[in-house]
């Protein structure tokens, strides 16, 4: 029984991992779904959700208004979750190029702040951004061109992570993105990806319906335009530059807050499971999305198996292979906590990282607890 266990996570864990990707890699080859992409230039709104960002606002700004889309076709939206510094008054700096602030009093959360800033928006296009993110100078035309194609309800950017400190934790993000990003590119291929990156995504606003403020809107948002029957594009060559957490403690809370809304955000639209009506998108968000949640909680019951299995060289090694892996997530996070730099243990430290804060996220769900509010970590 123990061996059957054993090898039973494995193999969950193998496919959430590596046998999706190459499920998803086999479909590319024989569905082929391409965007009817053209050059086009609609009208769209800029829409930047701030929540004290003084010492970043002017330099996000200064970004957005030089990327290349036509300027008469842009409109410039700061949506102001309350800031008590002075990101307010920063951003009316830029008034006079034609940079709209709104105010959104109570601190409400990023969601709801896209609310009702969306309400007030004059463009076809929304794209969401944050105030630390930049983009590449021709972002806006690579996005809004999937928007020719009249299927296409909502596309999402690439982020591109930069590591300025070469912190550990930092490099296990880079390759994350990497992988996702390759993932996104072939589930576009096939027909849609599912989410979208937060910093950098798009929707028809004609198609944007408001969301409960506990609700993370990168995620849901796209799946209520899959709900109705749209398409997500996901556009590699629209940029946006993001730098990682420095330290694990940063990347943890990040993860905690995420997941937690992540997950309730599928619990809110758990009709997409229904693999009769939804058969490629109830398949994704199981495979990449719960399998990977689950995953925290299959780890101790590979080693606790593994215990009972110690005698044969293949299941002494296994056990001394995870002995070690942990013992180098460990010797990374004390590396880590205090200061220094551990390239060599970045993956195994990062690894755990983002698994213990699904598990910390899933017991927040079980306590009732809601991430609403945000605060920047860099």
């Amino acid at each position: 029984m123990a061996e059957l266990i054993f090898w039973l996570i494995i193999l969950i864990i193998f496919y959430s991992y590596v046998g999706y990707s190459f499920v998803i890699l086999l479909l590319s080859l024989f569905l082929n779904c391409p965007v009817r992409k053209k050059e086009i230039h609609p009208q769209v709104t800029f829409l930047i959700t701030a929540f004290n960002e003084e010492n970043s606002i002017a330099a996000k700004l200064e970004n957005t208004l030089s990327l290349d889309y036509p300027r008469e076709k842009l409109e410039v939206i700061v949506a102001s979750d309350g800031s008590t510094d002075s990101t307010d008054l920063v951003v009316k700096q830029f008034n006079d190029q034609g940079v709209i602030l709104n105010r959104v009093e109570g601190r409400v959360g990023k969601t709801e702040t896209q609310n009702r800033t969306v309400a007030k928006a004059t463009g076809d296009i929304i794209i969401f951004s944050d105030a630390t993110t930049n983009y590449h100078k021709d972002a806006i035309k690579k996005i809004v061109q999937n928007y020719a194609d009249p299927q296409v309800g909502a596309v999402s950017g690439r982020y591109e992570y930069i590591n300025p400190t070469s912190a550990a934790v930092g490099i296990g993000t880079v390759l994350f993105w990497k992988y996702e990003n390759l993932i996104k590119r072939l589930q576009t291929r096939i027909q849609t990806i599912t989410g979208c990156c937060g910093c950098i995504y798009s929707v028809r606003r004609d198609l944007y319906e408001p969301l409960p403020r506990d609700i993370i809107s990168d995620l849901v948002e796209p799946l209520k335009i899959l709900e109705k029957g749209y398409r997500i594009s996901f556009e590699p060559e629209a940029v946006a530059y993001e730098e990682t957490t420095e330290t694990s403690k940063e990347e943890f809370s990040m993860r905690v807050r995420v997941i937690s809304r992540g997950m309730y955000g599928l619990w809110y639209m758990r009709s997409l499971f229904n693999p009769f009506k939804y058969r490629f998108i109830s398949f994704q968000l199981f495979s990449h999305k719960v399998l990977r949640w689950m995953i925290p909680f299959m780890l101790p019951l590979i080693l606790i198996n593994n215990l009972f299995l110690i005698g044969k060289i293949f299941y002494n090694l296994s056990l001394i292979a995870q002995v070690l892996f942990y013992l180098g997530a460990m010797v990374g996070y004390i590396l880590d906590r205090n200061g220094k730099k551990a390239k060599l243990l970045a993956l195994p430290l990062y690894y755990c990282v983002v698994n213990a804060a699904s598990a910390t996220a899933f017991f927040r769900i079980l306590r009732g607890k809601k991430s609403i509010v945000w605060e920047t970590a860099r």
